[in-house]
């Protein structure tokens, strides 16, 4: 990929990723005007990204967020606004991913590694690698259906980020549990209100395995519940690094 077309891409993922912070905490706050005004962006970024065409899959699943269909397809209603977020937040993430995916197939041609860059912002030098295998394995993870193991891999990513960044503001080893690291990082301002979103079994992703690590036997996790832990943890990366 040459300098220019890198350019437009990261300039497109750094505005999609901002849509998504803000369609995170336009959900918890409620606001109409402000939802409207946030889907009014999110619609002129999806129809740049597919190059103004409606018949694209980017803007077709757009067009779809907003509505409801009977059992056998046909359109009822459209959707209630809480769930139009999530939807819209669902299109923005795969705009994401596809985006993310550009350099992949660049290397795949080219025989070149991708370049690790997402984890600079790490003040461990020796975790960023660690967090860039376990950040890819869980979006490999997540498209062969795999949800709860994507989960897991988004949780512990998320919660090593917030464990090197409070322990960088106090000098000290963070302590404590998942849950109480997020509360500690938003009390510190380190992040905003995004894990808000993060569902109960993502809180709780430690009893989701066993003690060398390995997912427990009957562990269910939905689709939904995977996609919103990689969400969140997207909408976490951009605050601990604003220059995304």
């Amino acid at each position: 990929m040459d300098e220019h077309l890198r350019h437009q891409r990261d300039t497109a993922l750094r505005e999609i990723e901002a849509l998504i912070e803000r369609g995170c905490q336009i959900k918890a706050v409620g606001s109409v005007d402000a939802t409207r005004a946030w889907q009014r962006d999110c619609a002129a970024a999806i129809n740049q990204l597919s190059g103004g065409s409606k018949a694209h899959w980017l803007s077709r699943a757009y067009s779809e967020a907003f509505l409801v269909r009977s059992a056998d397809g046909g359109v009822v209603v459209e959707a209630e606004t809480g769930e139009i977020v999530d939807r819209i937040l669902d299109v923005l993430s795969q705009g994401v991913a596809s985006l993310s995916r550009m350099d992949d197939v660049e290397a795949a041609s080219t025989g070149a590694p991708p370049r690790p860059r997402r984890f600079e912002f790490v003040r461990n030098a020796e975790l960023r690698p660690v967090l860039e295998r376990a950040f890819d394995d869980s979006r490999d993870a997540f498209e062969r259906g795999e949800f709860a193991l994507a989960l897991v891999l988004s949780c512990s990513v998320m919660e090593s980020l917030l464990t090197d960044a409070l322990s960088a503001g106090s000098g000290q080893p963070a302590a404590g549990s998942f849950e109480k690291r997020i509360e500690a990082a938003e009390r510190a301002g380190l992040i905003r209100g995004g894990c808000a979103r993060l569902p109960p079994v993502a809180r709780a992703y430690h009893d989701l395995t066993d003690e060398s690590g390995e997912l427990r036997a009957g562990v269910h996790v939905t689709e939904r519940e995977a996609r919103l832990a990689g969400q969140v943890l997207r909408v976490v990366m951009r605050d601990l690094d604003p220059g995304r």
